[in-house]
């Protein structure tokens, strides 16, 4: 009977133990459930072991997902293995397009070298610091980035909160007006309340007058004025600049003036400007600024570096002058240039017909002195309708529609028929020819032997004296080269800079020449087309190189 009370007992407990352990399972369900656990510790047969529950992953994600700041986490070669929505909408584009690219994609040049820093620390401590991206548009955004790594099943990545900061430095340059407002205020109640040595005020009277000489001077020109730091941040603008474009110094402070920039302007208008931070050049550009209406008009940008004793810069003076009535009065002498080319061609045509009757006229024999006035006429023809052809040209480039065929072209066959036409034209001349056999290239064969002969008929104007003219190739990396060179007056510096501009003249007083200035300019648009390069290397004095440089075909 012990033994049964004994049994039933422990049975009793048992259902006892059962039905705590459910009521605790069913606790932890609803805890489960509702939220109030993220993950559970289990005890097996290797001891104790974590489970994260999805619900807590989730959540992470729903708050990363919500949050203001871009986050971002990479791995150790800089591929983003994750985005949330709003660093994708920082950089302009798709979520889907972010995943998977490297972060250097939106490090411009000018930060290149600090965010390689700020990633190298990144890896071995928690690290903040300023940076500047680049979306899609070479649109420059201020950010602060934060760098802390994380241990995930993949092995150690590295997260990034970035946070922009576009409104604070807007806010930091509102203040530094501010600033420099009260500051102005204090010195001049300093100025009235103390007695200063003459030295100290001279020295004072003097910079104030400069200054206001400069502000008066910026806010009296017709252009647009703006100083900017060797960083590229704009910290002065003229009147001129809030007149036009309408908008305040907070807006258009420091990296702001972006946004009045045409967006089809911008990349190249960026790509110069930060070039020119780069290697301290002049910088210079044409562009579209908004106006205060919405409206665009055409602007002509150039500024320079100011530097100290040591060569260094201290800030940058920019002017950006209007050319938008320019820019319609070419367009109008271009559609003036079309039309009179193409009214020209029809009666050149008709002329040189009739001479080449009259030369080949057999009935009566024509007086030599005659046929020596003909000879002279046809010179004179054909002179001007390659003068009528080289209007046409431009016309067409100007409208886009100086189009042809291309195919596979044999480059000394190509020189051997320029120079046979060069000696034809000036059998004065000495030509060599010092080309390569079997260079093949892909283009146009009529339009290449257009642009040898302008560099032939630039190096007999200008080499007057020595009449030796070398027409040469090499190679180099698979490009082949296809140079003319003479030995005559040669270029100067300020002549290299606009020596392929569309109707510039070289002018010398012993060398006066004929021509509308148009060949080289044409000659630069067909090798555009090729997807070549084409260049000058000259010394004034000594001789000039014109050459142009095309891919080889394999």
């Amino acid at each position: 009977m012990d033994t049964a009370k004994d049994t039933h007992q422990e049975l009793l407990n048992r259902n006892n133990e059962l039905l705590r352990q459910l009521e605790e399972a069913n606790d932890t369900i609803e805890a489960i459930r509702s939220g109030q656990v993220d993950a559970l510790i289990v005890r097996g047969e290797d001891g104790h072991r974590l489970y994260t529950l999805k619900t807590a992953d989730q959540t992470y994600r729903v708050f990363i997902e919500k949050m203001n700041e871009g986050a971002v986490t990479l791995n150790r070669g800089g591929i983003i293995l994750y985005s949330n929505s709003r660093f994708a909408a920082m950089m302009n584009l798709p979520l889907e397009k972010v995943i998977g690219l490297n972060f250097n994609t939106f490090i411009p040049e000018i930060s290149a070298s600090k965010f390689n820093e700020v990633i190298k620390r990144g890896w071995d401590e928690d690290f903040k610091s300023e940076i500047l991206l680049a979306n899609k548009n070479f649109q420059l955004t201020p950010c602060l980035v934060s760098c802390t790594t994380l241990d995930l099943d993949e092995g150690t990545a590295l997260s990034l909160i970035l946070t922009d900061l576009t409104s604070q430095k807007e806010a930091e340059w509102e203040l530094k007006v501010k600033n420099e407002q009260l500051l102005a205020a204090q010195n001049a109640a300093e100025k009235l309340n103390n007695e200063l040595e003459d030295t100290v005020r001279e020295r004072t009277n003097d910079l104030l007058i400069s200054r206001e000489h400069f502000k008066l001077l910026a806010n009296n020109i017709p252009q647009m004025t703006w100083t900017n730091l060797p960083g590229g941040e704009v910290d002065f603008y003229n009147q001129q600049w809030y007149n036009y474009t309408g908008r305040r110094y907070g807006e258009t402070a420091g990296w702001g003036w972006q946004h009045v920039v045409h967006p089809d302007d911008l990349p190249h208008t960026m790509e110069k400007y930060i070039s020119a931070l780069k290697t301290g050049n002049i910088f210079e550009v044409e562009n579209r600024y908004k106006k205060w209406d919405d409206t665009y008009r055409w602007h002509l940008n150039r500024a320079i570096p100011l530097r100290d004793d040591k060569g260094e810069i201290i800030f940058w003076v920019g002017t950006a002058t209007d050319i938008e009535d320019q820019k319609k009065e070419m367009d109008r002498k271009d559609e003036f240039i079309g039309i009179a080319s193409h009214e020209l061609k029809t009666p050149l045509t008709s002329l040189k017909g009739y001479l080449q009757l009259i030369t080949n006229y057999k009935k009566e024999d024509v007086p030599p002195v005659v046929k020596q006035y003909i000879e002279k006429a046809s010179v004179a023809i054909n002179k001007l309708q390659r003068l009528v052809n080289d209007l046409l040209d431009v016309s067409k480039i100007q409208a886009g529609r100086l189009e042809y065929a291309m195919g596979e072209v044999d480059l000394s066959n190509l020189i051997k028929l320029a120079i046979e036409n060069a000696k034809h034209i000036y059998p004065l001349y000495d030509f060599d020819n010092q080309s390569t056999l079997g260079l093949r290239i892909n283009g146009n064969a009529e339009r290449l032997e257009q642009v040898l002969m302008n560099f032939v008929n630039n190096a007999v104007k200008y080499s007057q004296v020595n009449k030796q003219i070398i027409l040469k190739t090499a190679v180099h990396d698979h490009v082949v080269r296809v140079s003319v060179t003479d030995f005559g007056i040669g270029l100067s510096e300020e002549q290299l800079d606009k020596i392929f501009e569309r109707f510039y003249r070289v002018e010398d007083k012993k060398f006066m020449t004929s021509g509308l200035g148009m060949g080289l300019y044409i000659s630069t648009e067909i090798i555009n087309n090729h997807q070549g390069k084409i260049g000058v290397e000259s010394e004034l004095g000594v001789g000039a190189t014109f050459y142009f440089e095309l891919p080889l075909l394999s």
